[in-house]
């Protein structure tokens, strides 16, 4: 082979992996076509239930990318992911980080949520009771934003908590703002006024500082009257930069499944804290480490 053609054969093939492992193969394209959209927040509240209700159990298999800070050092993983939902409130994702098949491993059911990850630089397992969180602060990955990504939207479930609720337009996008008690924003949702597909998710902090994006992309059908994104950005930013984290996962595959009685009982109960460096509970909305025996 030629000088030339042989140096521009590998640029090629170097090209061509460096897009395979950023996830940046794939051009991703936003909505252009504006649409009338819903005229008030108890009528777009009303769409998202309805999309929240038709979500169904699904399994996944993809990759995520996974951008955190350590030491002051920016560190970056690329690991393949397994995904399982059981509408509404149980989730389990396992990622292989470094030879582990359960490097990293989220879940949560009606009770409780957890995240464990065995990273070097981390080592640590999370667990708490939704009863005793209104949010989840200071994961990495946060089951409940994971939930939202794939369609269950925490939104209002009566008339008295739609009051919190309001409606603007920000071009193609009707936009959910809902807030506190004391008027702080809670999150923003951006959802695509054609087909009323949630594109954006802005949740805030108790300083009304915005702490955490979602971003959703390349709706696939999973059945009828269900779509869900093929690509989910999230990005955590703080003024201190260990919070700071990107994580982009792609699916590559998602399927409709049934989920057995002996599947719920592996997949969405809070496997035992073996091997961590730290182990937090979190009681009232704080985390608390423990000591381990």
């Amino acid at each position: 082979m030629h000088y030339l053609q042989y140096r521009n054969h590998l640029f090629f093939l170097y090209l061509a992996a460096t897009l395979i492992l950023t996830g940046c193969a794939e051009q991703i394209r936003q909505p252009t076509r504006v649409c009338p959209g819903k005229e008030t927040a108890i009528a777009a509240l009303a769409a998202l239930e309805s999309r929240s209700q038709k979500v169904a159990p699904l399994k996944a298999n993809g990759q995520c990318r996974l951008e955190y800070y350590a030491d002051g050092k920016l560190k970056k993983e690329n690991f393949p992911v397994k995904l399982w939902l059981n509408p509404s409130t149980e989730i389990y994702m396992q990622g292989d980080i470094a030879f582990d098949p359960r490097g990293i491993v989220l879940g949560s059911n009606e009770d409780e949520f957890w995240l464990a990850i065995r990273l070097k630089e981390i080592s640590s397992y999370w667990w708490g009771a939704w009863a005793e969180v209104g949010s989840v602060e200071g994961l990495l990955l946060d089951p409940r934003v994971v939930l939202e990504a794939l369609g269950i939207m925490a939104v209002a479930s009566d008339k008295e908590d739609a009051k919190n609720w309001s409606l603007s337009k920000e071009g193609v996008f009707d936009v959910l703002t809902r807030r506190n008690d004391k008027s702080g924003i809670i999150k923003n949702i951006y959802i695509y006024n054609c087909d009323y597909s949630v594109r954006k998710i802005q949740y805030f902090n108790i300083d009304d500082e915005s702490e955490l994006v979602v971003e959703l992309y390349k709706y696939k059908k999973i059945v009828e009257d269900f779509f869900a994104p093929r690509i989910i950005r999230i990005s955590r930013h703080s003024a201190n930069i260990e919070y700071q984290a990107k994580i982009s996962l792609r699916l590559t595959s998602i399927k409709p499944t049934s989920i057995s009685s002996k599947q719920r009982n592996i997949l969405f109960n809070h496997p035992e804290p073996k091997r961590f460096k730290h182990l937090f509970v979190n009681v009232d909305g704080k985390w608390i480490e423990q000591r381990q025996d």
